[in-house]
């Protein structure tokens, strides 16, 4: 029995800041929300454009995930003829109902969104270092007037790849990117309960802190069935 409780208290209470570490916070995500996280998400976002930090475009992108590593955004209809396809470690831009660009380039964001809960842990852990996040480093900070984990970081103002986790609910709040002498950083808000897991629905993107995208996520369906066939780049 007390082996039971305890379990339970690992997997609900927040970590001890002082002994926590990158690994032990991911872990305790994992344990939460592994086979508990929706498989599929469904919704239409409103997406405003940004340059110089002034608004220039607002239109309306209707998306797909299935996880771990799969999204289709169709731009401004569900019957439109253009966008992209992320599948895998791939990006697939289409317009006119064909491929007009292909890169070898995976969308990090499905993965500590939600696409690291269809895994094993081993992977999840190879995956962060191979988007180059030290799990060496950690520290506990706070975002926003609440306690976060920070992943990858040892402290506030590091410029190193880092995942910033609230600490009460344990899903991603910010991350910080430094690869290819660019800073790009996103802020995930509005966080929703889906079933077991979350969804943020509304999400901010800077370019070395340059406001660049803000999305507004509406209408959000979880575990919907869908035709697999759309994220087939030659369907």
């Amino acid at each position: 029995m007390k082996t039971i409780i305890a379990a339970v208290l690992f997997l609900y209470l927040p970590l001890a800041n002082k002994n926590a570490s990158s690994t032990e916070v991911l872990q305790s995500m994992y344990s939460r929300y592994h086979g508990h996280w929706h498989k599929s998400l469904t919704f239409n976002q409103t997406t405003e454009r940004y340059r110089n930090d002034s608004l220039i475009k607002t239109s309306t992108w209707y998306e797909t995930i299935v996880y771990p590593d799969l999204l289709r955004i169709d731009f401004d209809s569900l019957k439109s003829s253009a966008g992209v396809i992320f599948r895998h470690d791939s990006t697939y831009a289409f317009r006119n109902k064909k491929i007009v660009r292909s890169t070898k380039d995976e969308n990090e964001l499905i993965f500590f969104l939600g696409g690291m809960y269809s895994m094993s842990f081993d992977q999840v852990l190879t995956h962060f270092a191979d988007l180059h996040y030290d799990l060496s480093k950690f520290h506990a900070s706070t975002w926003k007037g609440k306690p976060v984990y920070v992943v990858g970081a040892d402290k506030d103002g590091d410029k190193g790849n880092q995942l910033w986790i609230d600490q009460e609910n344990l899903y991603a709040v910010r991350f910080i990117k430094y690869d290819n002498n660019t800073k790009e950083e996103g802020f995930f808000e509005q966080q929703v309960p889906l079933k077991k897991a979350w969804s943020e629905t509304k999400c901010s993107f800077y370019i070395n802190d340059k406001l660049l995208q803000v999305e507004s996520y509406h209408n959000l369906v979880p575990d919907a069935p869908v035709d697999m066939g759309m994220f087939d780049p030659n369907h």
